[in-house]
């Protein structure tokens, strides 16, 4: 198992935002985590990526405990993590942007093949490549989001609402550009507002109320949950 969460527990001062969860993410799969506001989803990416601690319970990637490690040695781990709101350097060029994401590399050559993947992924970026990032359209603001997060060289990337604010047009876009990096060997968790998209694009998915698991299964059993149908895909 490539990403382990056992019990979790996350605190926001006395206030329990998620409550002994567990979750599982194989090599190489996409897993989900869908739910409405509140629920918890933002908040457990940001603790697997080290922004924000556990009170208790235990995070394992690749065989090593890491819920006690800083952010920037999850980082360099192997773990990148795409925020909610994309979070773009807006006065800085494309280029510079994916610089930021290759900050902890050191091999030239490696840095080189990095550009020329995400430059593969979103030839868009390649054409607006010293265009300020804030001068972007969303969702060319979100596709420069997963390059710099590919520029890390992950073993598994985090997304957290990489649909969110897009047009239905560019949320297809988003979606092809997730099968695809999955279909290049990535594995990807995937929080979602969008529980239709979600689950058409997981092979595994967690629902969570609460901040607790209230379902887990196949994606494609969730999709035909009768619970999940009324709550979260409006059938």
């Amino acid at each position: 198992m490539l990403l382990e969460l056992k019990d979790v527990w996350i605190h926001y001062h006395k206030v329990a935002a998620v409550k002994g969860i567990s979750i599982a993410v194989e090599e190489g799969g996409i897993v989900t985590l869908i739910g409405a506001n509140g629920a918890g989803k933002s908040t457990t990416l940001r603790t697997i990526s080290g922004l924000k601690r556990a009170s208790a319970g235990e995070i394992e990637f690749a065989g090593e405990r890491i819920d006690r490690v800083a952010p920037e040695k999850v980082t360099k781990m192997g773990i990148a993590h795409v925020p909610e709101g994309r979070r773009v350097f807006p006065y800085m060029s494309v280029v510079e942007n994916l610089e930021m994401g290759a900050y902890l590399r050191t091999d030239k050559r490696a840095i080189e093949k990095g550009y020329e993947e995400v430059f593969e992924h979103f030839p868009r970026l390649r054409e607006r490549r010293k265009q300020q990032a804030g001068t972007l359209s969303g969702g060319e603001q979100q596709m420069l989001a997963i390059g710099r997060a590919l520029m890390t060289d992950p073993k598994l990337i985090l997304m957290d609402e990489p649909s969110l604010g897009l047009s239905p047009i560019m949320c297809r876009e988003i979606a092809k550009i997730i099968r695809d990096l999955h279909q290049a060997g990535r594995t990807i968790v995937l929080v979602e507002q969008n529980a239709r998209l979600a689950l058409a694009l997981a092979q595994k998915g967690y629902v969570l109320e609460t901040g607790r698991i209230a379902l887990e299964g196949d994606a494609k059993d969730l999709r035909e949950n009768e619970q999940v149908k009324r709550t979260y895909l409006g059938m």
